[in-house]
């Protein structure tokens, strides 16, 4: 049985613009609306517009709102600031990772936290379950925003034309109320492309005049609309892990390289905190595999699910591979046998279909912005 697709508050717009339109995670979302690559390259460049609108914001608010974060997710919500915003993982009981998630404290007792679409119903049910207890609501907010991104090195300048909010001040990974476009917006300096940006939170009805108004400010320095597409390959470049693909429920924060982002130290107990002590643990005494970024000595482009070999044996899978728009040649990231997984190492390929490529192993990120 098909279900409709949801629709955001530029759907016409997108189509008017010729868009390529695309299913995800259960939305109608413009994969493109002309080229990948000159998408991209505008991102790296100069600046790109994108819709995000899909994405998962659930507001955690009341006394106990803090406690309630720190008890459901790894990271301690306790220390950020107000203003500010911390890069997390929601776990289940035995570690692996349901998604991965951007916490912004809006207020005293006020959170707001952005999920993946893909899983936003499964960390708003996840956030509801384990709520019991504590003096705090967990609100589904995901029809009272739209969300927008400017990102790219003009992306600065743009927006200034458009605000009033002390932009220079603003700190990546911090968020304010303003205006854009004479409207109000929690502007956020956040983003998923390597690049610097903003993720601006509306209300719906207001997204097509602060695209518009984006738009027009961005005309002289090149800003295009960009689509799912590119956001791939940016981020693939720039090294950020994607859900169901980097991320799993089947790894743990420390299978993937990012044990950092589990705080033991914060107070209390939190969900998965007795086997995320074993995974790290495993992770000091005998690493397993290890995420990695590949880049082709060939033309061939690896795809998720391709088995890196080396030696006639099977030493890791593809997570993430495309077309490097920035380096010229096809990179993936994989994870890989920690024998493996030192840059420089020899005698690493791709199985793609049949045919051994040769792959050299290189250090994550793939791309890093000049500040």
């Amino acid at each position: 049985m098909s279900t409709t697709p949801r629709l955001t508050a530029l759907d016409a717009l997108h189509r008017s613009l010729g868009a390529t339109m695309t299913d995800f995670a259960g939305w109608d979302m413009p994969l493109r609306y002309g080229s990948e690559r000159d998408e991209h390259n505008a991102v790296r460049t100069r600046a790109g517009l994108f819709d995000l609108s899909h994405m998962g914001e659930i507001t955690v608010t009341g006394p106990q709102a803090v406690d309630l974060l720190d008890h459901a997710l790894v990271g301690n919500i306790s220390t950020v600031g107000n203003g500010r915003a911390r890069y997390t993982m929601i776990c289940q009981e035995d570690g692996g990772i349901l998604d991965d998630l951007i916490v912004y404290r809006l207020g005293e007792t006020e959170y707001m936290v952005v999920a993946n679409a893909s899983n936003a119903q499964i960390v708003l049910d996840a956030l509801v379950a384990r709520s019991g207890g504590f003096d705090a609501e967990v609100r589904d907010d995901r029809d009272a925003y739209a969300l927008l991104a400017v990102q790219g090195p003009e992306s600065p300048g743009i927006l200034k034309q458009l605000t009033d909010a002390d932009l220079d001040g603003l700190k990546y990974y911090a968020g304010l109320p303003g205006t854009v476009a004479g409207v109000p917006a929690l502007i956020a300096r956040t983003g998923y492309t390597g690049e610097d940006g903003f993720e601006l939170f509306l209300k719906p009805e207001h997204a097509e005049g602060v695209w518009t108004a984006l738009t027009e400010a961005g005309a002289g320095v090149g800003l295009i609309p960009c689509g799912l597409s590119c956001r791939d390959t940016l981020r693939l470049e720039a090294g950020m892990p994607l859900y169901g693909h980097e991320l799993t429920t089947s790894l743990t924060p420390f299978d993937a390289g990012l044990g950092r982002v589990v705080k033991f130290e914060k107070p209390g107990d939190f969900v998965g905190r007795k086997a995320l002590e074993a995974a790290a643990e495993r992770a000091e005494t005998a690493p397993p595999r290890k995420l990695v970024g590949l880049i082709a000595e060939g033309r061939r482009v690896p795809r998720a699910g391709m088995q890196v070999v080396a030696g006639g044996e099977v030493v890791g899978e593809i997570t993430s591979g495309a077309p490097s728009p920035t380096l010229g040649e096809p990179i993936a990231m994989a994870y890989v046998d920690a024998a493996h997984a030192v840059p420089g190492t020899e005698g690493v390929g791709v199985d793609i279909r049949g045919t051994h490529e040769p792959y050299k192993v290189v250090a994550l990120p793939f791309y890093k912005r000049q500040k």
